[in-house]
């Protein structure tokens, strides 16, 4: 896609915070950035407010959060004085699935889950997403072998939006240390050994030697599980 190649072309060779300058300035108010305030996402966050780069900021409210997780989108808009933008699911269909499964049918089986991640997560992005052309996450290659073999910039068929990976290189240390550095507020349960934190239910902390995502859906038996969020169908 020649698009995809100009857009790659226009950033290489420049920092984040330039690249995301340069998609800001080539796509005025349509570049987004999805942020479930992991470490990663936080890291973003800070490049585009410290920056005050016209990136807008959304995160996606489950309804399953963890408490320190809504707690720090407070802390975030207290810390930058700026606004995440929040989606929510449709009432509606939450209490239709919840009706006719129970509070808990993702751990009957994968389909169930899924159904679950699309009913409060994958619904909720693609309205977040619509009528924007950039997509900016905080994905790094080493979170797990599907996101290794993903390109800085990719097309997502599914959402029909090009997305943007700033910190794709980046290593958890990397990430770490920038947090550190400049002082931002971050989940305390990354402490606690939660490194991918998603809906309360569905995650628990890692152990030792275990790989950066196995916290998640931890029950079941895939070395490649995803919401749906980042399942580009080609």
């Amino acid at each position: 896609m020649q698009k995809i190649n100009d857009i790659r072309n226009l950033i290489s060779g420049k920092t984040e915070v330039e690249a995301l300058h340069v998609l800001a300035e080539t796509f005025p108010g349509k570049v987004v950035f999805s942020t479930s305030l992991g470490y990663e996402d936080q890291v973003i966050t800070h490049l585009i407010y410290s920056n005050n780069l016209a990136v807008k900021i959304f995160t996606l409210e489950t309804g399953r959060l963890f408490k320190e997780t809504s707690d720090l989108i407070t802390e975030t808009h207290l810390f930058y004085k700026k606004e995440i933008e929040i989606f929510y699911p449709e009432q509606s269909t939450i209490e239709k699935l919840v009706s006719e499964k129970g509070l808990y049918s993702f751990y009957d089986s994968v389909e169930n889950r899924k159904e679950c991640c699309h009913i409060r997560k994958v619904e909720s992005l693609k309205r977040a997403l619509t009528g924007n052309e950039i997509w900016i996450t905080g994905i790094r290659a080493e979170q797990s072998g599907v996101r290794k073999e993903m390109p800085q910039v990719e097309w997502d068929e599914t959402n029909q939006i090009i997305k943007f990976h700033p910190i794709l290189s980046w290593s958890f240390e990397e990430v770490k240390n920038f947090i550190n550095l400049h002082k931002i507020p971050y989940n305390p349960l990354h402490d606690k050994g939660y490194m991918s934190i998603g809906c309360e239910p569905c995650t628990r902390a890692i152990k030792p030697g275990e790989d950066f995502r196995a916290g998640r859906w931890w029950w079941e038996n895939s070395s490649a599980k995803e919401c749906g969020l980042h399942e580009n169908k080609k």
